[in-house]
């Protein structure tokens, strides 16, 4: 890709200097693993009921749980790392260090989506006596119900007492077998359900974000701040009341096939940089504006499996 003029990279390192303060201002609490992305319907960390106004502004800290009834809930864990919890479901925060994060699903069934993942991440799911440590960028299912571990899409390396066993894409593991553990293929679409489907509406919500918050950081923003000396990482979206991610450059797929994008890529292309969702000449291969909002996802599962959100507009509410 090519890179854009030094004395551009330098007007924008001025530009992040006066507008640091204001990006951090925006911001109304530092995101770490364990930040409470997005609320919907009942669910409460021990007493403490989580709402509308959560995101932000609480955390699943250590040793706490997290419970939902008829909610769900999306946390992050690492950038780009999100962790949603279903209906009826229970996590437990083990560790929240950013080298060192570990999740325990207590009940029910939750799904992580690994946008982006480094050799220096140790990503772990405890499961009923199992340890799953997520390797590669990915989609990862974890069912306390029916006692399963599942890779949609990705790798992932389970350890369960003296046992290890490596699970990759359309794999899963049932836990309740009396004997060794052996992986298994699946068919993803058994199990696209209303919450699965729920996650890749969320996916594609903070894709649309991620445009929004890109171009808080170029032009008519308060200057590029983070993207391209401190890296990629989780960035406050004021219109969309969330945390999305935005990564240092190019563009990053989901596995729902959503795009995340890197100031650059706004910039570069006008439908963006101006705001002219779903108008204007294609600048990316696989764009198509069938929503209004200047993109939909690529790729996605195969096999007649799930290929993005059933209806257009800014995701679940």
């Amino acid at each position: 890709m090519m890179r854009l003029p030094f004395f551009t990279f330098t007007l924008g390192f001025f530009l992040s200097m006066m507008g640091a303060g204001a990006v951090r201002a925006q911001n109304p609490h530092a995101a770490r693993p364990g930040s409470i992305n997005y609320v919907e319907g009942k669910a409460s960390i021990g007493t403490q009921a989580l709402g509308a106004n959560s995101p932000g502004s609480v955390e699943l800290e250590r040793n706490q749980t997290l419970t939902t009834d008829d909610g769900k809930v999306e946390i992050l864990l690492t950038p780009g790392v999100f962790l949603r919890v279903a209906e009826n479901s229970s996590v437990k925060m083990v560790s929240p260090d950013l080298t060192n994060t570990e999740v325990e699903i207590v009940g029910g069934w939750a799904i992580v989506e690994v946008l982006d993942i480094h050799k220096e991440n140790n990503i772990r799911i405890d499961l009923n006596d199992t340890n799953t440590k997520l390797l590669n960028k990915g989609l990862y299912g974890f069912d306390a119900g029916q006692n399963q571990i599942r890779v949609f899409k990705g790798k992932a390396e389970v350890t369960a007492g003296d046992q290890k066993i490596t699970l990759s894409g359309e794999h899963e593991l049932p836990l309740n077998t009396g004997g060794k553990l052996k992986a298994q293929g699946f068919d993803t679409r058994k199990y696209e359900d209303d919450f699965f489907r729920w996650c890749g509406l969320r996916s594609g919500y903070l894709s649309e974000a991620s445009v929004d918050g890109a171009r808080a950081y170029l032009g008519p923003g308060p200057g590029w701040y983070g993207p391209t000396w401190v890296g990629p990482g989780w960035y406050w979206v004021p219109n969309f009341f969330v945390y999305t991610f935005v990564p240092s450059d190019g563009i990053y797929y989901s596995p729902f096939g959503w795009g995340f994008y890197s100031p650059i890529i706004v910039y570069r292309s006008p439908f963006f940089f101006y705001g002219y969702y779903g108008h204007g000449p294609h600048h990316f291969e696989n764009f198509h504006y069938p929503f209004g909002h200047g993109f939909e996802p690529r790729g996605g599962f195969h096999g007649g499996g799930f290929h993005g959100p059933v209806a257009p507009g800014r995701g679940p509410r």
